[in-house]
């Protein structure tokens, strides 16, 4: 790794902070965070002293020193984290035994469904599938923290809609919904199921290294 002075580009901050400094208390906070940071939680670091400007400038700097290890910095929807670069999942995965998916191919095409054409109520989720959407599905998923209901659609019964949630963007590493990989038609959900599963085995061995973390159940 390169050192730290010959990475740190030129920031206008504040004089009781030097760059050095920056870099080595968000490195600090990032890689001891449970969750990701953001901008507003990493300025409170500084006790608002750093503006936004200077933040991202550390924020590359700390990317760019990072670069050639297995961790990586990103951006995802709630802000920024340390994660393992994918190429070091197959060492991680060594680390407990194999398992299959916690959760079965229909709750993998539910959450898929809601990704794509949220807000929908179980009805819309139903005709999609062309089954019945079982309730303890949509349990599951809200338990996993990758969907919530935002609302009652304005019909007899008021059905409740499901949306995705921040935490679900996340498990994607993603920031937003329009970098969903585009979906030319329904037959791609199981595509993007298949990407799902991948993700929850991932979320399930870091669970499963770190204590603070419970389990949930298999569907």
């Amino acid at each position: 790794m390169s050192t730290l002075s010959t990475l740190t580009q030129p920031v206008e901050i504040d004089a009781a902070f030097k760059p050095d400094d920056i870099l080595r208390i968000l490195e600090t906070a990032l890689l001891t965070a449970q969750e990701p940071l953001s901008m507003s939680d990493l300025g409170r670091l500084f006790d608002g002293q750093i503006n936004h400007k200077a933040l991202h400038a550390a924020l590359t700097n700390l990317r760019t020193k990072w670069h050639d290890s297995g961790l990586e910095l990103t951006q995802v929807a709630s802000g920024w984290r340390f994660q393992s670069k994918p190429e070091m999942q197959i060492y991680l995965d060594r680390l407990t035994p194999h398992r299959p998916p916690r959760y079965s191919r229909a709750a993998m095409e539910t959450l898929a469904i809601i990704a794509y054409r949220q807000p929908v109520t179980r009805g819309d989720i139903e005709a999609i599938r062309g089954v019945v959407a079982a309730g303890s599905i949509i349990k599951a998923l809200e338990a996993r923290g990758w969907i919530e209901t935002v609302g009652q659609r304005d019909v007899p019964g008021r059905p409740f809609l499901y949306a995705t949630t921040q935490h679900f963007l996340n498990d994607l590493n993603l920031q937003s919904l329009e970098q969903l990989p585009p979906l030319e038609d329904l037959d791609s959900l199981s595509i993007v199921a298949d990407k799902l599963e991948r993700v929850d085995g991932e979320a399930t061995t870091a669970q499963e290294n770190n204590p603070s973390h419970s389990n949930n159940k298999s569907l």
